[in-house]
C-alpha cells in the first residue's frame, strides 16, 4: 500500500480514558489518519457495523461488555470480522495476552504507551491488511480471466469445430466461410485483449508517453472499422481537430479508440451513426467523446460496465457477440495513462463513451526524465 493510502486510513479507538483518548488521538492525527472513537464496547460494536474502519484500537478493561468480549461478538459477525483489532492493556499477564490472540486480535501493545511502537503497528497491519485485500482481488481477477478463457474460446471453437463436422453443399460452402472467418476474427479479437489484459496487470506491458497528434490515432481506428459499418450501412465520422495534440503511449490509446469504435459499431444499425470528437478541459486535458446513435443500454448495464467481475450478455444488432473485456481494457489503458473514463446512454437513443487524456507531459513524467 501507498503511504498516501495509508495515511486516510480508519481508526477505530476504544477506550474509557479521556488521557488515554487524547495521546493517541493527537499522534495519529498529525500522521492524517481519520479517527473516530467509542467510549464502550457496546458503542464501538454498533460504529464498526454501521461502517467498519480499516483497524480498531481496543482497551481490555472498560465498563460495561469488555475489550475481549467486545472482540467475540465482532469476529462473530461477517460484516466486521475482517477488521483486524489491536489490543491495548496495562495487563502483562501471558494468559491475557493468548486470550486476546485466541479471540482474533492481531497484536498488542501495553500501556504506558510508547507511541513510536503503538504507530508502527498500527501502519504494519494496515499494510498486511491492504496486500490481504489486494491478493483476494488478484485471486478473483485470475479466476475471471480463466472463466473468460473457458467460456468465451470455448464457443467459437465449438461452432468452428460443429461447421467442420457438417457435410456441407456448394452452395453451403460460402456461408460456411464466412462463418469460420466471423468465429477466427472474433477469437484473435479476444486473445488479443486478453494478452494486453494480463500484461498489465502483470506490470509487463511496456509504457512510452510521448506526444500524440490524436486525428492520427483516430483516423487508424476509423480506418479499421470503416468496412464493417459500411455493411451495415452505418455512418462513420471522425471530427478531431489536426491540431490537437494528448500526451500518452501510442499503443494504448489506438488500443483504448479500437475498442470503442468496435463496441459503437456493434450497437448500431442501419442508418444510425457515430461520431468522434474532442474538446478541451482546461489547459492540461482533452476529453474524447465516440458518440453513436445505436440501441443504447440501460442504467443496470451501464453500472456493469468497466468491471472485470461482471458478465456482458448483450449481442450486437448483427448477432455480434462480445465479452466486455474490451472495456475493461480501456478502462485500465486510459488510468494508466493518466485519465478517466465513462459512459453516458439511454436505451433505445445511442451511447456516448467519453475519456480524458493529459494534453501535456505530466509532472511525475517530468521527474522521471
Amino acid at each position: 500500500m501507498h503511504l498516501e493510502k495509508l495515511k486516510k486510513s480508519r481508526i477505530l479507538i476504544v477506550d474509557d480514558k479521556p488521557e488515554n483518548l487524547d495521546v493517541l488521538i493527537a499522534s495519529l492525527k498529525r500522521r492524517d489518519y481519520a479517527i473516530s472513537v467509542a467510549l464502550t464496547g457496546e458503542k464501538a460494536i454498533a460504529l464498526v457495523k454501521e461502517s467498519p474502519p480499516d483497524i480498531i484500537l481496543l482497551d481490555v478493561i472498560m465498563p460495561g461488555i469488555d475489550g475481549f468480549e467486545t472482540c467475540r461478538r465482532l469476529k462473530e459477525d461477517a460484516r466486521t470480522k475482517d477488521v483486524p483489532i489491536i489490543f491495548m492493556t496495562a495487563l502483562s499477564d501471558t494468559v491475557d495476552e493468548v486470550t486476546g490472540f485466541e479471540l482474533g486480535g492481531v497484536d498488542y501493545v501495553t500501556k504506558p504507551f510508547k507511541l513510536e511502537k503503538v504507530l508502527a503497528r498500527v501502519k504494519a497491519h494496515l499494510t498486511i491488511q491492504s496486500q490481504k485485500k489486494a491478493l483476494m482481488d488478484l485471486n478473483a481477477t485470475k479466476d475471471q480471466f480463466f472463466s473468460i478463457i473457458a467460456h468465451d474460446l470455448r464457443n467459437p471453437l465449438f461452432g468452428l469445430i460443429s461447421l467442420i463436422e457438417l457435410e456441407l453443399t456448394a452452395d453451403q460452402l460460402n456461408d460456411w466461410i464466412k462463418d469460420v472467418e466471423i468465429s477466427t476474427k472474433n477469437m484473435f479479437k479476444l486473445l488479443e485483449n486478453l494478452l494486453d489484459w494480463a500484461n498489465i496487470q502483470q506490470g509487463q506491458m511496456k509504457f512510452a508517453p510521448t506526444l500524440i497528434p490524436l486525428h492520427i490515432i483516430v483516423s487508424i481506428g476509423v480506418d479499421m472499422y470503416r468496412t464493417r459499418a459500411d455493411q451495415k450501412g452505418v455512418r462513420l465520422e471522425s471530427r478531431i481537430s489536426s491540431d490537437t495534440t494528448v500526451y500518452g503511449d501510442i499503443d494504448m490509446i489506438e488500443t483504448v479508440i479500437r475498442n470503442l469504435l468496435n463496441n459503437a459499431v456493434k450497437f448500431c444499425s442501419e442508418g444510425d451513426e457515430i461520431v468522434i470528437t474532442e474538446q478541451p478541459i482546461g489547459d492540461n486535458f482533452v476529453e474524447i467523446s465516440v458518440a453513436d446513435t445505436g440501441i443504447g443500454m440501460s442504467e443496470v448495464r451501464q453500472k456493469k460496465l468497466f468491471r472485470i467481475g461482471e458478465r456482458h450478455k448483450n449481442i450486437g444488432t448483427d448477432n455480434e457477440k462480445g465479452t466486455g473485456l474490451g472495456l475493461i481494457l480501456c478502462k485500465e489503458f486510459v488510468e494508466k495513462n493518466g485519465g478517466n473514463i465513462w459512459a453516458e446512454s439511454q436505451k433505445g437513443e445511442g451511447s456516448t463513451f467519453r475519456f480524458t487524456l493529459p494534453a501535456i507531459m505530466q509532472r511525475a513524467d517530468l521527474q522521471a526524465l
